[in-house]
């Protein structure tokens, strides 16, 4: 295999993982943002435009912010049960 077919696979496995935890729908939604990415329906890789690496980075940066709303609004409504307290 390759080096642009193991990273076609990888970025395919990342987003399945991340089906498995958000959805199949959220997951392949958030990828088909990476501009680099060209995905078949069910969400695997079929074309890489650019740098590979850059192209994963891209990927997972999608998924931490979508993690980080998610964190904090299941957060949020624990938050809003202690109103005096100080929340950095």
């Amino acid at each position: 295999m390759g080096d642009t077919e193991q990273y076609k696979s990888l970025i395919s496995e990342i987003i399945a993982k991340q089906a498995v935890i958000l959805g199949p729908d959220i997951a392949i939604l958030k990828a088909r943002n990476v501009k680099a990415l060209e995905l078949s329906a069910d969400g695997k890789v079929t074309n890489i435009t650019g740098d590979p690496e850059t192209a994963i980075q891209a990927l997972v940066d999608e998924y931490v912010n979508l993690s980080g709303l998610i964190v904090k609004n299941a957060l949020g409504s624990i938050f809003a049960k202690y109103p005096g307290l100080n929340k950095s």
